[in-house]
């Protein structure tokens, strides 16, 4: 859903589904040609030392009902940053938080939609949250009442030869309405039309009390997932301006919810959604009257980054950091549901912190030093990345690379044969990526659904923006893609960003390895290399210095 919807949670969603179909399909490389190079004895070092029982050890802590889901501004997120903390002071890791601790502390702003919140059609009051939600467009108080109408696409074009608001003053009325494009436009001319500009524009400016989306079934999100995201508590960064657009409420309706408004119209939901795609469609009075109220609160409290080094063993090279991130936040609770965030993200941060410990036990100490960041607030926003980027608690210019941890848990379906580099085609790393699978392995392959723009929602891109060359990866197994395709299909329908998304039986931790050792001997070439790692002449990002603070261009 794209034409009033733009949530960060939604748009990260609407990418996973979209990846994890795509990357599945591929054909997994069989561990084919004989290693280029083996490891040094350090790599192999450190590759023993990060251990099966840390990786699941650490995200079981993480993911208990203990910690609550780890929720931004929550009090087991608070937790959860405590425990990091104390992991990190038991490893020997140096504290690089405020005032000589491991937390670096985030105001943040929680906005909630109150009891006073609704939406009544006829007699019937709707359940904020599972029936409908708001789109947040403006968090301003308002309300709005008046006659429903069904408007289908909006559309008003002569080139498209059509005119869905023939005959009809939306004056005063609450127009329901479908996010196009219709089956017989193709996603890519809609866009390059600008359509689902113009139709908002004309619907605002008829005059329209409050405007309700409902769905046609083509969506790759259904309105029920976006419902249930929008009715979750909003975080944002206490210092960031409260966007607000002079726009009428806007709502997103379930299916049911929308069979409730063609109750009374003398017509049904599935007749009118035939009828929207063909030329003739002319509006359908719903003879139904509704209420709508958007209020809202807001609360100001904090959250913490959690961060902590192992300094350099060499006297030059120390000052300059390889930084290690992962998000160890989950949407917390909400409603009396804890969403424990098992394999987003908390085996990520496993993961990360089995390298720290990896380090913490080696005989010899890495060049440059070793930064590992526990960040908050990134399914809201990547609000703790972007924190510590603007605000390091290291000299920025001598972040030497970012390494990144953050996934769906394709790693631990089977032994990890295949990787994707995001971010390898820009910069130095990608090489030192494909030099270390060839040796372990495995097959890299580039970001399967560049459309999906994955490099840019992830933390990682919070250290690209300050010039610092950045690489996540994602593992998956060998095998019969088939398998794998439903099991993934099946994960994203009933357990992301759910609370479903705990530990499973059957999950197989040496996958999760693989991925915590690659991460942890690439941290370890970076080191030993004398010259930071660069972005590549080809890179959009290939004038960016480190420090960086200009805004960056819209990506292509």
């Amino acid at each position: 859903m794209k034409l009033f919807f733009d949530t960060t949670a939604a748009r990260r969603c609407a990418v996973v589904f979209l990846i994890i179909g795509t990357l599945v399909i591929q054909p997994f490389a069989q561990a084919s040609a004989p290693a280029v190079k083996p490891l040094s004895t350090i790599e192999s070092e450190i590759s023993e030392k990060v251990t099966v029982g840390t990786i699941k050890e650490i995200t079981a802590a993480l993911s208990s009902a203990e910690m609550q889901g780890r929720g931004t501004m929550q009090p087991g997120g608070d937790k959860a940053a405590k425990w990091i903390a104390d992991r990190f002071q038991k490893l020997g890791l140096k504290p690089l938080g405020d005032k000589g601790s491991y937390l670096q502390k985030i105001d943040f702003r929680e906005t909630l939609f109150t009891s006073d919140a609704m939406f009544k059609v006829g007699d019937e009051a709707l359940k904020f949250g599972s029936d409908y939600a708001f789109l947040p467009y403006s968090k301003e108080d308002k309300s709005a009442s008046g006659d429903l109408v069904f408007i289908a696409y909006g559309i008003q074009s002569a080139e498209i030869k059509r005119d869905d608001i023939q005959g009809v003053s939306l004056r005063g009325k609450i127009v329901v309405m479908l996010d196009g494009p219709p089956a017989s436009i193709s996603k890519e001319a809609w866009e390059k039309a600008g359509a689902k500009f113009a139709i908002l524009g004309n619907v605002i400016r008829g005059g329209a009390a409050a405007i309700v989306l409902i769905g046609h079934g083509r969506e790759k999100d259904s309105p029920e997932l976006i419902v249930d995201y929008l009715g979750r508590r909003q975080i944002s960064l206490a210092g960031e301006s409260e966007q607000s657009l002079a726009v009428p409420p806007v709502i997103m309706a379930g299916r049911s919810t929308a069979e409730k408004l063609f109750a009374k119209s003398g017509t049904t939901l599935k007749d009118a959604l035939v009828s929207s795609e063909q030329d003739g469609f002319k509006p359908i009075d719903l003879k139904q009257a509704a209420k709508i109220v958007s209020k809202t609160r807001s609360i100001k409290g904090t959250g913490s980054n959690v961060a902590g080094y192992l300094e350099g063993s060499d006297p030059k090279l120390k000052e300059e950091a390889v930084l290690f991130s992962a998000h160890y936040d989950a949407y917390g609770t909400e409603n009396g549901k804890v969403y424990y965030g098992a394999a987003d993200n908390a085996l990520g941060t496993a993961e990360m912190m089995s390298v720290a410990e990896a380090y913490s036990k080696m005989s010899t100490k890495p060049k440059r030093s070793m930064i590992f960041l526990a960040v908050t607030g990134e399914e809201y926003g990547l609000y703790g990345s972007k924190y510590w980027a603007k605000n390091p608690t290291w000299n920025i210019k001598k972040v030497a690379a970012n390494l990144n941890l953050d996934g769906i848990g394709s790693e631990v379906y089977g032994p990890v044969k295949t990787m994707v580099g995001y971010g390898a085609e820009h910069s130095t790393l990608g090489v030192l990526l494909d030099d270390l699978a060839k040796t372990m392995g495995i097959n890299v392959i580039l970001d399967p659904v560049p459309e999906g723009k994955v490099f840019y929602r992830s933390d990682h891109y919070s250290f690209v923006e300050r010039g610092v060359p950045a690489l996540m990866i994602l593992g998956a197994p060998a095998g019969d893609k088939e398998i794998w395709l439903k099991r993934i299909q099946a994960w994203e329908k009933t357990d992301y960003h759910q609370p479903g998304d705990v530990i499973q039986p059957n999950w197989a931790w040496e996958g999760a390895e693989t991925v915590a050792e690659s991460m942890g001997i690439l941290g370890w070439r970076i080191s030993e290399t004398e010259a930071m790692p660069s972005w590549l002449a080809t890179s959009r990002f290939a004038k960016l210095e480190r420090g960086n603070t200009k805004e960056l261009p819209e990506e292509n």
